[in-house]
């Protein structure tokens, strides 16, 4: 029987046991009281382990002499002793004189420790009041503020369930059509046609590859939901009246590189958009990324900030929306409905003429950024601009509102606004945008250090000005947020013509793929519009996961008693989890939850930060605070000093960035890799759709730039796919990603490889109309009756779908032609690229899309750019032309009993064509503008070649009587 009170030592399991001299229980931490025996410190001891296995506290060898080898920890009282141990952590800046005091303990840990001291008295003097006015508070009264405190209590969102009546038949329709394509493959392969084998052969390895695609693609939507947020229970819980605000601050990030390709008053048109939005002032930071080092973004950006101190008070004051000033103005609408304010109509045409005359001085900066002088650009006081050389600059960073002083024309606060362009040197790889967003991280960490961040591409405004208190409704609720590494909104457009011609809205990804994804771990990361956990970005695991596991190992004794288990210290457990690509977390938050900070310094001591976040102790320190946040003292100078510190161009050298923490890089596509390694870590997403549009942001709708913009994303795909994190074979140890969602992510990295089979299968119609031959052997009854079923089970999906997913018919026949279209030319030259940088080591770059459009409405629609990736769709336009004409006129060659086997071939030569109609039109150039000399030559050579294929007849033999016989008789020779 185990004595009562007597506990159990952690590592043999053994009673831990007396103390010699006293009697009472052995203590071998005093510091910790964790409980260990005194045998297994004996040989912790003997093994050269001198410290304490839960806390590290080393053991006082005097005291150990003292109590007849007792061992107790030392407790580290005095001021030396103290220095002593803050000497453990190993911070390391470069500018350490200002970071450590004499004893060599860093002075930005003194603040961040002596102002959560101040936090945690101001919490327990804020609950002690509350406790007192509870008291005070009559009985009747607090009967009358029960149902608040039951709202505010209340989640703050929930699921939706597709109903049953739509999404059952839905999936036993996906059920039926697999069972009808493994009929369909059973006759195909058993049913060669001998006269035509190797189309026969293609045919059946294409048809395979495309149900082989459709697998890919349609079991991630088996349980589609959708989601309802409560924005009145986020307020009542967080913005109590008379309290503080608790709602998280949220930094932004803003990415631009080129203005001249993306215009700096689409830029600001962002900005405004985003310093204009409902969420509390002072917890709003806007952070903007130029990556080209370019003045005139930097002064459209002082521009901005003047024209803010006006908009901003103007978009509260009438809430009006969207808050970008340039979609607000040009809306087509009553902009007087529900505004009761008689001066809404004077202040918004006085609003009109400034942002007008704002625009003016806009555009002046860009005409004359379009002539570089020959010493390059100088400042407003004559002091050369820093960043002329764009790939040879220092670190720039500027603050323009925030708590410097600067206030709107009313007297109220602004939010900050920050311009940041990270330090370029030449034989540094800076990768692109993953790098810069890379680069906001950490700045954004040393200056403000919020919670949460959103990002934005800079043509992407805020087209719902309470779309952040939509995100807070599941990141802030603590039964739904716990796990959850960001929240994805839908990408809108505007500046699309009605028909959507390219299928530019993208509608059924954000309408039917992506709420598929949501019920089972959640939508993927799509670049922008993205609300982030930020301990997501630095690699941890989320809170709710188990900790790491302490495997123990057992050592020999000479007296043979239980072998007592030897606990890894904290480095080795680090280790090895370290050496799982599951765990690559740093550790799990739930880990520390009960350290204090002292006991936090000695594990950040462990884990070697250094190597992980890089050369910054201010950073480091960032990254403990689950809840974000600066320290008060913090001195604004130390702080920019540092934050020019982490974008230097050499800082990510040897650390965990864009490898396991922060965009992973390696793909061009970084957003897709950077979801994947947070959702295999255990993290789930989640995707909010609010009926009225989060963000909108403008597409490149003319053909050329559609494709190229597809081609981007289909290389990014092949990358991953040849990498070390394609889905197929990454991340399979811990068994955090569910099955559906490794089938959803290896979708979105194989679905390039579907253009090889795709241009073969599109090129095969007109091949048997040229040659007579068939893929198709004559059909059976069966047969006939197995292609009928394949064909009405591929239409029931496709309705069925539309009807729980709320999208249009239109929408998805747009989809469905840009999915061929795209297939045979941009995923076609996205594969060979992706093989040519894997094999060769050829790396090819993309260009930045246009994100302005001409004057006139859609002018850039019809606007025509040839380039190399419109080969391959037009050669199969022609050439299935062609083939239609020569099966007529072969035909009406042959007689009638020809007519019933060109039925079949010119079926699926239409097909073809119509859906490469689309791209027909692209290259006609204007809307119902069709050239006329391109329809008279058309015309005229169809005609032409009609009656040269009729003369020369080609699918009969010259050597045959009677072929010649009957031709004689078809010329009335």
């Amino acid at each position: 029987m185990m004595e009562s009170g007597v506990p159990i030592c952690n590592i043999c399991g053994e009673q831990v046991g007396l103390a010699n001299n006293n009697g009472e229980v052995f203590v071998a931490c005093h510091e910790c009281n964790y409980p260990v025996c005194k045998t297994c410190i004996d040989y912790e001891i003997k093994e050269g382990r001198n410290t304490c296995l839960r806390c590290a506290t080393p053991y006082d060898e005097n005291e150990q002499e003292s109590t007849n080898h007792a061992i107790v920890a030392s407790h580290p009282d005095t001021a030396q002793d103290a220095g002593v141990h803050a000497r453990t952590v190993s911070f390391v800046s470069t500018v350490d004189s200002e970071y450590h005091d004499d004893t060599g303990n860093p002075i930005w840990k003194n603040r961040v420790e002596s102002w959560k001291e101040k936090k945690n008295k101001k919490k327990k003097n804020q609950s002690k009041a509350v406790v007192q006015e509870a008291a005070e508070v009559p009985p009747e009264q607090q009967m009358e503020e029960k149902p608040q405190l039951a709202d505010a209590a209340e989640p703050l969102s929930r699921i939706i369930p597709v109903p049953k009546s739509q999404i059952t038949p839905y999936r036993i329709v996906i059920i039926v059509r697999l069972i009808v394509l493994c009929f369909f493959f059973h006759y195909r392969v058993t049913h060669p046609v001998e006269s035509a084998y190797p189309l026969w052969f293609i045919s059946v390895f294409c048809e395979i590859w495309f149900a082989f695609s459709w697998v890919l693609d349609q079991f991630p939507k088996w349980s589609p939901i959708n989601r309802e947020t409560y924005l009145d229970r986020l307020s009542a819980r967080y913005e109590r009246e008379g309290e503080p605000c608790q709602l998280a601050p949220v930094d932004f990030f803003v990415s631009t590189v080129d203005p001249m390709k993306e215009p700096p008053l689409i830029t600001a048109n962002t900005v405004l958009s985003i310093l204009a939005v409902d969420y509390p002032v002072e917890k709003v930071s806007c952070y903007v990324s130029d990556d080209g080092g370019s003045m005139l973004t930097f002064e459209s950006l002082a521009e901005t900030s003047e024209f803010a101190r006006k908009w901003v008070p103007f978009c509260k004051k009438f809430a009006i929306e969207p808050r970008a000033p340039e979609f607000y103005f040009t809306q087509k609408f009553d902009y007087l409905k529900d505004k009761v304010q008689p001066s809404f109509v004077k202040e918004r045409r006085a609003m009109k003429r400034e942002y007008e005359e704002y625009k003016v001085r806009v555009n002046a900066l860009v005409a004359k950024a379009q002539k570089t002088p020959e010493d390059g650009w100088t400042m407003a006081d004559g002091t050369p601009w820093p960043g002329n050389n764009p790939r040879d600059h220092p670190g720039m960073i500027q603050v323009f509102l925030g708590h410097s002083g600067v206030h709107d024309i009313e007297g109220n606060e602004l939010p900050r606004l920050v311009y940041v362009s990270r330090e370029k040197r030449p034989g540094y790889q800076h990768h692109k945008k993953a790098g810069a967003e890379n680069a906001l991280i950490r700045v954004s960490a040393v200056l403000t250090n919020a919670p949460y961040i959103l990002n934005l591409d800079c043509d992407h405004y805020v087209n719902n000005s309470k779309a952040i208190r939509e995100a807070m409704c599941f990141l802030m609720d603590p039964q739904v947020g716990r796990d959850v590494c960001y929240v994805q909104f839908p990408q809108r457009f505007d500046g699309i013509d009605k028909s959507d011609r390219y299928a530019n809205r993208n509608i059924v990804f954000f309408d039917v793929n992506m709420k598929g994804l949501d019920g089972i771990q959640g939508p993927v990361y799509v670049g922008t519009g993205t609300v982030f956990n930020r301990q997501a970005l630095y690699g941890y695991s989320p809170s709710n996961l188990p900790t790491i596991h302490k495997s123990s190992s057992s050592f020999s004794c000479c007296c043979r008693r239980k072998k007592p288990a030897k606990e890894k210290d904290l480095t080795e457990v680090y280790r090895e989890a370290k050496r799982e690509d599951l765990n690559s977390a740093i550790f799990n938050l739930r880990e520390i939850e009960n350290y204090d900070d002292h006991e936090r310094s000695l594990l950040i001591s462990q884990m070697s930060f250094e190597k992980t976040f890089g050369m910054s102790s201010v950073f480091i320190e960032s990254t403990l605070m689950e809840n974000g946040g600066v320290p008060d003292s913090a001195n604004p100078s130390t702080l920019i000093r540092e934050a020019i510190h982490v974008i230097g161009c050499g800082y990510e050298e040897k650390t965990a960035w864009g490898k396991e923490i922060g965009w992973i890089y390696g793909s061009v596509t970084e957003d897709i890799l950077t979801g994947f390694k947070m959702q295999c870590r255990g993290w789930r997403s989640i995707y909010c759709m609010p009926l009225r549009p989060a963000f909108k942001g403008s597409a490149p709708i003319n053909l050329s730039d559609r494709l190229h913009q597809v081609l981007r994303w289909a290389l990014g795909s092949v990358e991953i796919f040849l990498s070390r994190h394609c889905p197929l074979w990454y991340g399979f140890g811990g068994g955090r990603l569910k099955w559906l969602q490794r089938l959803a992510y290896t979708n979105t990295i194989v679905y390039p490889f579907t253009s090889l089979p795709l241009i073969a299968y599109c090129i095969l119609p007109a091949v048997c109309l040229l040659t007579g031959k068939f893929i198709i052997p004559t059909l059976s009854n069966v047969a006939s009756i197995l292609f009928l079923g394949l064909f009405l089970s591929i239409i029931v999906t496709s309705v069925l779908e539309l009807r729980w997913s709320g999208i249009g018919i239109e929408d998805w026949w747009r989809n469905e032609q840009f999915w061929v279209i795209g297939g045979v030319s941009a995923h076609l030259f996205a594969v060979f690229q992706g093989f040519l940088k894997m094999l060769a080591g050829i790396d090819t770059n993309f260009t930045v899309t246009t994100k302005a459009a001409d004057d006139g409405e859609f002018a850039d629609l019809y606007l025509f750019k040839w380039t190399t990736v419109l080969i391959p769709p037009t050669t199969i336009l022609i050439v299935n032309l062609v083939g239609v004409v020569a099966g007529f006129s072969d035909a009406l060659n042959k007689g009638y009993e020809a007519w019933g086997p060109l039925f079949g071939k010119v079926f699926f030569s239409f097909w073809v064509i119509l859906h490469l109609y689309p791209f027909l039109k692209g290259l006609m150039g204007r809307q119902n503008r069709t050239p006329t000399i391109v329809v008279l030559w058309s015309v005229l050579l169809a005609s032409v070649f009609s009656l040269v294929w009729v003369k020369i007849n080609p699918f009969v033999s010259k050597d045959d009587p009677s072929a010649m016989v009957q031709n004689c008789i078809d010329m009335d020779c």
